[in-house]
């Protein structure tokens, strides 16, 4: 029976090839688009869970009330790593950490910037990346030693084992190879080419073994624990919540509360609201989970529509079976039957895009997913969706055509009757709906993404280029910046603690004029060197600038606009603050500049002389950048022979800060375009079998005087007014959703009717494009040749 149903299935295939053509392909287009979200989903939730004991692994953080608003950090003391090793005996392991950017490995000739961590030595024992030379237990025992992974090894060292040589880091110190790591995976939380134990770090650099000395305020590093087998965290939480305020001196210490972030939530939950982790990039992944479930309905839509509308070629076929027996449940298995076929032709096809479109989606998203032909689960996975959505595509026409009474079907009195078009303009209402709210959805976060864009930074980031310090370059900074300004090449050099786009370090000001009983400020802090604004081109607009090379200078510093906004000085110049025990004499205010997230206010940010590890540069206007760039490197290899030149040009690290809002508003515009598509696949056919049904009807109209452009008006409009309707209805709920996402910035657009207009015409061209097809063939067909049969 069942080789009968599947012969008859096939022949009916073959009988109507235009219509299984449409609902193939658009099957097969909805199930590929939720197949390469739903792998996409499936890769942001695998972060990490290949690691042993994942989930006993967590970061620390500070939640700090900031006069009543709660401020959650990840930097904290080494104070506090200490007391959390010494003190809550729940805690199996602890290991500080500095993430220190890209440095200097150097093998004879082989020479390399690459980026590493300098971790504490448990730190391998808490994240069993898997060894190929080495142990966690011994690796960063050693003050001098250092942990490769694979790539780095290869690079440095060919062929040659590589444990126990040498590797020569920044030019400073020769350090012993203890261990070998495979690559991490791509979807690891931590990326880095090599690590070195912390303790090298409290071996080399002043700073860091007096923070091992100083209080909870302190909080220049990250901390990760692992708690012992079956601890949870509600277990610890009681114990370290209120640990830092054994140092009540401290108004840091006094104001902050510890919090453990799981390892689960790192990736998808990086944002924090009043203390909690409630979102992040999970916004996204739970949108686009959305979007491919909707995407899958429109096209099971398509299926069900064109399905019901061709009902009564089915009809008599219905009624015969009836007649000689057929129960309806047989029938209805038989049509099931034809829609798991069509279901399952459709997925071949869905494999084949699939994959077709994962090399330029992976290049597009920065992910290296792919189809998991050897999981079992996979397939059982496909499997049931298939069946899921064969049942779901196929349902309403297997039980709507086992329905058909016998004696009318062979009577020729059926009729689909009102009630089946009305549904089939709901079901096509829907789908439009859908389409239209992701049209939308792409033009306002495109229009987002610009206005951020346009908005003025505070600062020229046109030809402006950056180079991370070492020692060679900082020993010869002076004789450096003198030949780059003086070559014509470079119109300013200065030096800087943070990044241009970023602000690297945060503290508290303790005691202003006007500050109120309990009150606390915090704000960013920068130390610039010699001409720093005016190599940004930050403006200053109140006081005067740093006086070069002048020790008068220690304890002065210069506020952005937003402190001084925050701290509440009508006249800021010379007044007098407090951080911690130093005195501080504010000399100049200058305008805000974006350097954290163009989609936020400017921070409060505070800027004192010093002599950071970020080169700042701007190349000359009259020169290439190009041809600038390759004499700057002659000039930079003179001075630093040790290392190869490396540079970033500041206007690439500005537009990564949009990284995430392009890529959901490239998926958004290239889903919405699909959604569009498949509704249109239905839409071209129901305009096919509306025109076939009406064929004698329009032959009346064309002999009584119809021109061809008022039967095309007679078989668009009803599709036009479905159009309309869903434009109507998508409106307000993309308003609703998209005012929601809009406010996770301070600085946005205001939704006006203009996008929903040219939304709505654009939804109604493409409707009239789609139908205008089969309408204009059905209006210029000879009334003669669809009239003879009367």
């Amino acid at each position: 029976m069942i080789k009968n149903y599947l012969k008859i299935a096939w022949r009916n295939i073959l009988n109507n090839k235009v219509y299984s053509l449409l609902n193939i392909l658009g099957l097969a287009a909805g199930m590929a688009v939720a197949l390469v979200i739903g792998l996409w989903v499936h890769y942001q939730y695998s972060y990490d869970k290949t690691l042993p004991n994942y989930g006993q692994l967590y970061q620390v953080r500070r939640n700090f009330n900031s006069n009543g608003e709660t401020l959650t950090f990840s930097s904290t003391s080494l104070k506090l790593a200490d007391a959390l090793r010494n003190n809550i005996p729940e805690i199996e392991n602890v290991a500080e950490s500095d993430w220190m950017g890209s440095h200097g490995l150097k093998v004879d000739n082989r020479k390399f910037y690459l980026a590493g961590a300098q971790i504490g030595s448990d730190f391998l024992k808490m994240f069993q990346y898997p060894f190929i030379a080495g142990n966690a237990a011994t690796a960063l025992q050693d003050p001098y030693s250092i942990v490769l992974t694979e790539s780095t090894a290869k690079a440095l060292f060919g062929n040659e084992n590589p444990l126990d040589k040498t590797v020569r880091v920044d030019d400073l110190h020769d350090l012993k190879v203890t261990g070998i790591l495979k690559d991490l995976p791509a979807n690891s939380s931590f990326q880095f080419k090599f690590v070195l134990p912390f303790s090298y770090l409290e071996q080399t650099q002043s700073y860091v073994k007096q923070a091992r000395t100083s209080g909870f305020g302190s909080n220049n590093f990250q901390i990760f624990v692992k708690l012992r087998p079956g601890i949870s965290y509600a277990q610890v939480e009681p114990k370290i919540r209120d640990i830092e305020k054994s140092e009540p001196e401290s108004t840091n210490a006094r104001n902050s509360k510890v919090i453990l972030q799981p390892l689960s939530d790192w990736h998808l939950y990086s944002e924090y609201k009043n203390g909690v982790a409630s979102s992040g990039f999970i916004d996204y992944v739970h949108t686009f989970s959305i979007i491919g479930l909707l995407v899958l309905i429109i096209a099971c839509i398509n299926f069900i529509n064109l399905s019901t509308a061709r009902s009564e070629k089915r009809a008599r076929e219905v009624g015969v079976r009836k007649a000689i027996g057929s129960l309806r449940s047989d029938l209805i298995f038989q049509f099931l039957i034809e829609s798991a076929m069509i279901t399952a032709i459709s997925f071949l096809c869905c494999l084949v895009m699939v994959i077709l479109v994962l090399p330029s989606f992976n290049s597009l998203t920065g992910t290296p997913i792919a189809i998991p032909y050897g999981s079992f689960l996979f397939w059982m996975m496909m499997i049931g969706c298939v069946s899921l959505t064969a049942l779901l595509a196929g349902g309403k026409p297997a039980f709507y055509l086992s329905s058909f009474n016998p004696v009318k079907v062979l009577k020729g009195s059926m009729s689909a009757g009102k009630s089946k078009s009305f549904s089939r303009q709901i079901l096509v209402v829907v789908q439009f709906s859908c389409s239209i709210a992701l049209i939308i959805s792409t033009v306002i976060i495109y229009k987002q993404i610009k206005f951020a864009k346009d908005r003025p930074t505070g600062y020229n980031i046109d030809r402006l280029m950056a180079t991370d310090m070492n020692d060679d370059l900082d020993r010869n900074y002076v004789a450096l910046k003198n030949e780059l300004v003086q070559s014509g090449l470079v119109q300013s050099v200065t030096t800087a603690s943070s990044p241009v786009t970023d602000v690297g370090s945060h503290g508290d000001i303790d005691h202003w004029p006007g500050k109120l009983p309990g009150e606390t400020v915090e704000m960013g802090y920068i130390g610039i060197s010699d001409d720093y604004f005016k190599t940004l081109g930050i403006k200053l607009v109140a006081g005067r600038d740093f006086i070069t090379g002048s020790k008068a200078d220690s304890n002065n510093v210069i506020l952005n606009e937003a402190a001084v906004k925050r701290l509440r000085l009508k006249d800021p110049i010379n007044q007098l603050m407090m951080n911690g025990n130093q005195r501080l004499r504010i000399v100049g205010v200058v305008k805000d500049a974006l350097m954290i997230s163009p989609f936020a206010p400017a921070d409060p940010t505070m800027f004192y002389p010093d002599k950071g590890g970020n080169m700042i540069y701007r190349l000359s206007a009259n020169i290439p950048p190009h041809e600038a760039v390759e004499k700057v490197t002659a000039i930079f290899n003179k001075y630093d022979q040790g290392f190869p030149y490396g540079y970033r040009f500041v206007d690439a690290d500005y537009n990564s800060k949009f990284q995430i809002e392009v890529l959901i508003g490239k998926l958004s515009g290239i889903f919405a375009g699909l959604a569009i598509f498949i509704s249109c696949l239905g839409l071209f056919g129901l305009a096919a079998y509306v025109a076939e049904q009406r064929t004698k009807e329009i032959g009346i109209r064309k002999v009584l005087g119809a021109t061809i452009a008022q039967v095309w008006l007679l078989l668009s409009k009803d599709f036009i007014v479905l159009v309309v309707i869903s434009c109507l209805i998508a409106s307000p709920l993309s308003y609703y959703f998209l005012q929601s996402w809009l406010l996770k910035y301070d600085y946005r657009i205001s939704i006006g009717p203009g996008v929903f207009v040219v939304s709505a015409l654009l939804a109604i061209t493409i409707t009239l494009i789609t139908i205008s097809f089969q309408a204009i063939k059905a209006a210029l067909m000879n009334p003669v040749k669809s009239l003879k049969s009367e």
